[in-house]
């Protein structure tokens, strides 16, 4: 057989290996013996691997991970991933971060603490060697994202006969929607469920609405362009103008609140706003402070501040924006692991094709701080739990590649 001496000469923090990656028809050309790694520098260095070397990997790997990992590196366990395909260089440092105790598990620890670098090198390049897992089909937690904004359109649409399309009511008497934070609706919502707020119509639309859908709704809404309530406000608005300077303190000049927790009134059904009022005065709703606020206001009054609050122009809440999509979080993911999660840099892992739930597991890991990444961590706080689950089933319904790294010949 002809020999052919392929390098890789990549600088990085590691002490490793290069990446077999195209399966057996191009490991069957590599020569040398993977003992020549040139464990002594902190640099990525040529490295020799035969099939010999690959068959040595394949015997310690049955031995120490096949009970994890699969027979092929391709996982059944639950939270435990996928190795086949995955970038040696990358396997082989996290092997010595478990084994220098500087990734935390202990069955990793135990499963690799008695392999020494050489063995680590053969067993990384086993892994790479494989054809990567299959991408999962769609199905059950694996199925395609929901746009959370569409979803409560969907949602909201039993609510259109009292709200209005689009939140903006017509109807005397009951509230719009729009222009209000999600916080704030959400807690409404909930607070009808609940019994907190008396309202038996709303009680039973509500009853059965799971949080994520009551989420979805209130996200709905608040994205819907505001308008004033399409209702009629008797009362005397320059009168209600007047009375309404205490109320500025939490409900924002004009009615437009800053505060996620409490509403804006401007815009509002001016039939709602003086039911509300009436009944935090009389205790069928119950808050302190607003109960403190009424007490005084006679029936004139409180009609009068609801013409001027209905009148005033709604605005948008603040800092609500339309979420990114499960591809549009990956365009960011890819520029470190590349295009559809196939890292093309050694030292970062592949996820395409990777097991939903040890994504998912691994994201909220990062978040929590159980798993050490200043990158990773400042990339995955701003996930919501929607978006880690969206973007786990993204990259593992990605067909895996093979990546064969070669050395780029000097000039």
């Amino acid at each position: 057989m002809r020999i052919r001496r392929v390098t890789l000469g990549i600088r990085a923090v590691v002490r490793a290996a290069s990446a077999i990656a195209a399966g057996a028809a191009i490991v069957g050309c590599w020569s040398g013996a993977a003992a020549q790694t040139a464990m002594a520098t902190d640099e990525l260095r040529t490295l020799y691997v035969n099939s010999a070397d690959i068959s040595e990997g394949k015997r310690l790997a049955d031995s120490a991970c096949a009970g994890c990992h699969g027979p092929n590196g391709v996982s059944t366990s639950q939270g435990v991933p996928n190795l086949a395909g995955q970038r040696a260089p990358y396997l082989f440092v996290e092997l010595k971060a478990y084994q220098s105790g500087v990734r935390g598990a202990n069955a990793m620890r135990n499963a690799v603490g008695f392999l020494n670098g050489d063995a680590l090198v053969k067993v990384a390049a086993y892994f790479a060697s494989l054809d990567p897992a299959p991408s999962t089909p769609t199905s059950g937690t694996n199925a395609a994202p929901t746009d959370p904004v569409k979803a409560g359109q969907a949602a909201a649409a039993g609510c259109a006969g009292c709200h209005g399309d689009g939140g903006v009511t017509k109807t005397a008497g009951f509230p719009s929607l729009v222009g209000l934070d999600p916080k704030y609706l959400v807690t409404a919502m909930k607070a009808y469920r609940s019994g907190q707020r008396k309202s038996d119509l709303m009680a039973a639309m509500v009853a059965s609405t799971a949080d994520a859908v009551i989420n979805d709704i209130a996200l709905y809404y608040a994205l819907q362009k505001p308008a004033p309530a399409q209702s009629p406000a008797a009362g005397d608005r320059a009168a209600g103008q007047a009375a309404a300077t205490p109320c500025a303190g939490c409900h924002g000049d004009t009615g437009v609140s800053g505060n996620p927790d409490i509403p804006s009134l401007a815009g509002q059904d001016a039939t709602y706003l003086a039911t509300a009022m009436l009944a935090y005065r009389q205790g069928a709703r119950n808050d302190e402070t607003m109960k403190g606020m009424v007490a005084s206001l006679d029936d004139t009054a409180i009609k009068n501040l609801s013409a001027y609050y209905a009148a005033q122009e709604p605005k948008p809440p603040a800092n609500v924006r339309k979420p990114l999509t499960a591809e549009e979080w990956a365009q960011r993911c890819d520029r470190c692991h590349g295009v559809n999660g196939n890292s093309t840099d050694p030292r970062l892992p592949a996820l395409a094709g990777q097991r939903v739930d040890y994504l998912d597991k691994v994201l909220h890991d990062y978040q929590t701080g159980a798993r050490k990444s200043p990158q990773m961590a400042a990339m995955s706080e701003v996930l919501s739990d929607g978006d880690i689950k969206n973007l786990a089933a993204y990259y593992s319904r990605q067909k895996a590649k093979s990546v064969m790294f070669i050395a780029v010949p000097s000039k």
